[in-house]
């Protein structure tokens, strides 16, 4: 015999409307979307000025932080669109909304990373073959141009959630951006000094060695979270010892944890309790959200109540 009990109806009904209405909030005339407007307006400036800097001057390394401020706007641009597909609200398609959907733009900004640091790698080890001249006064007018506009777009963006990957991810990239512009800066210093071009390839590898790093990064979230990996500190088995502590539960089995997005987890477990009244199991149900919601931020709960281990995990 099973006495299976979840979520109240009701209550799966305020919590999604409470997330959709909260990030609804957060994109129509709110802070958050005028943060990603006016960044990517900084951005998509700062990407001209570059572009016709490297031209000009001739400058790898200029073009290089180029087109990582390219990619800081294609991410920006990104974000904002996976942030308005997972405030639409749940379905009877998509039961759980599109939460998902920012995980997946984190994942298309960390695969882009990797693609753009390819290109500056190759473009670099060029360079050392067949050097270049460069002009560096003015491309060090353009870096230093570039570096204040990234601080400002990073100051911009510094309040994001942190918990959420895409925008942390987009964050990422204009901090990224903002390092790569000083690298810039440091090599048209040392070739207006000592007209060493060989440093400009060596300041676009450093460039694409961070860019790199950081893609790697927001890859490993993504890639986990795509998985229906557990977080971190909510893994399945610890999650099963902590619901088998509570009073009158003789085992836990078939626990299942993951994420649809860092901020949005959810559990499903199957408890196999000692002979009591139903009124108890009431009670049990209320301590194991509460343990759950407090210990590990699941709030997001499905959890079958056993008299006997059904084997379901064996």
């Amino acid at each position: 015999m099973e006495l299976s009990l979840i979520n109240e109806h009701s209550g799966h009904h305020h919590h999604h409307a409470d997330r959709h209405n909260h990030a609804m909030a957060a994109i129509s005339g709110g802070g958050s979307g005028r943060k990603l407007l006016a960044s990517l307006i900084i951005t998509g400036a700062t990407l001209l000025a570059e572009v016709v800097g490297g031209l000009l001057t001739g400058s790898l390394a200029l073009l290089s932080d180029a087109a990582h401020v390219f990619l800081d706007i294609f991410a920006l641009a990104l974000s904002y669109g996976a942030v308005r597909l997972a405030a639409r609200a749940p379905n009877g398609k998509h039961s759980y909304g599109f939460a998902r959907m920012k995980v997946l733009a984190a994942f298309v900004n960390g695969a882009t990373l990797l693609l753009i640091s390819a290109e500056i790698f190759r473009e670099s080890i060029a360079r050392f073959t067949n050097p270049h001249s460069v002009i560096a006064g003015p491309m060090l007018i353009v870096a230093g141009v570039g570096l204040a506009a990234n601080l400002l777009v990073a100051l911009v963006l510094g309040g994001h959630d942190h918990e959420d990957l895409n925008a942390r991810s987009a964050f990422l990239h204009v901090v990224g951006d903002a390092l790569s512009s000083v690298g810039v800066i440091i090599a048209g210093i040392v070739i207006f000094f000592t007209g060493w071009t060989w440093v400009d390839p060596v300041a676009s590898i450093l460039i694409g060695v961070i860019i790199l790093l950081g893609s790697f990064r927001v890859l490993k979230e993504a890639i986990h979270l795509l998985n229906e990996g557990a977080p971190a500190d909510a893994q399945s088995d610890e999650v099963a010892a902590a619901l088998a502590t509570l009073p009158g539960v003789r085992s836990v089995h078939d626990t299942h944890v993951w994420a649809l997005d860092p901020s949005f987890r959810v559990l499903s477990a199957h408890i196999v309790l000692e002979d009591q009244l139903l009124s108890r199991t009431a009670k049990l149900m209320s301590d194991a959200k509460q343990l759950l919601r407090e210990r590990y931020k699941v709030e997001h709960t499905t959890i079958q109540f056993e008299c006997a281990d059904c084997e379901q995990c064996s």
